[in-house]
């Protein structure tokens, strides 16, 4: 009888409460995962509406799910009586630790989302950025790949490309040309204006609006420099510009129009060798 009673006795002591708060913690979790499933869902639908990157969605959503269930995890774990307290202390030194050994990493990322948030290249234009030049190929929460004109792929830390000058040239529908011609001074600079804007109104693929801008740059030593500033679409940047080059020679050469070669002028001057005997 007394065995019977010491038994119901431990059974209402620590089995029951442990049975009870046990029911109460896999209900927390349950209940936790699909409050935590319901609001990651919310925030899919808000950020798919924005005109975030998708890789940036993505990762935030993955943060926030991991983080609400963490909460999850410990909000259980307290209904089971476990003292959370020491567990969240460790959490936090393991994470600070971690955090110390991946300083670059986290630079990286950082980078990687700024570059995504606030998109000062998307995938597909051509720009300058980390030491290399390129069109962007993919644009990666650690990292940023490119392709260079002759095919190859470089992939460059976004901690570089966001911590240097970027420089985009197909953001723009529309780019200059930056031309310098040298002419000679015997040369009518009115025909010779006459002649480049002939070529330039020649070629369809210059804008008249914005027009294009011939004049001189500067009086040099052996010729009369002449700014040529067409603008094009940006798309027909260089073609067009290696194309002008030609076509401008072209034109120079039929209508006697001179390039002038550097020139150095050398001055000689006889001095009398002494006489051999008379020094003897």
């Amino acid at each position: 009888m007394l065995e019977r009673l010491a038994h119901l006795d431990w059974i209402e002591t620590y089995a029951l409460p442990w049975g009870i708060n046990l029911l109460l913690a896999l209900g927390t979790f349950i209940i936790g995962r699909w409050i935590t499933h319901g609001v990651v869902s919310v925030v899919r639908r808000l950020l798919t509406h924005t005109r975030l990157d998708a890789i940036l969605v993505n990762f935030i959503l993955s943060i926030l799910q991991g983080v609400l269930l963490l909460i999850v995890v410990i909000a259980a774990l307290n209904r089971l009586g476990i003292d959370t307290t020491s567990l969240v202390a460790l959490i936090g030194a393991a994470g600070l630790a971690v955090g110390l050994a991946l300083q670059d990493s986290l630079k990286n990322f950082a980078a990687g989302v700024m570059l995504i948030l606030f998109r000062p290249f998307k995938a597909g234009d051509f720009v300058e950025a980390g030491g290399t030049s390129g069109t962007v190929e993919k644009i990666n929460i650690f990292s940023s790949t490119f392709r260079t004109a002759d095919n190859r792929e470089i992939i460059i830390p976004n901690g570089a490309v966001y911590a240097g000058v970027i420089t985009n040239y197909s953001t723009r529908p529309t780019r200059r040309i930056d031309l310098l011609l040298r002419v000679g001074y015997d040369d009518d600079i009115r025909r010779v204006k006459a002649i480049i804007g002939q070529v330039l109104k020649d070629d369809a693929r210059v804008l008249a609006d914005p027009a294009p801008f011939i004049g001189v740059a500067d009086l040099g030593e052996h010729s009369v420099n002449l700014h040529v500033r067409p603008w094009v679409a940006t798309a027909d940047h260089f073609a067009t510009m290696c194309e002008l080059k030609e076509k401008l020679k072209i034109a120079f050469d039929e209508n006697g129009i001179t390039i002038p070669y550097p020139q150095m002028d050398m001055h000689q001057r006889l001095v009398p060798l002494p006489d051999l005997k008379t020094s003897a």
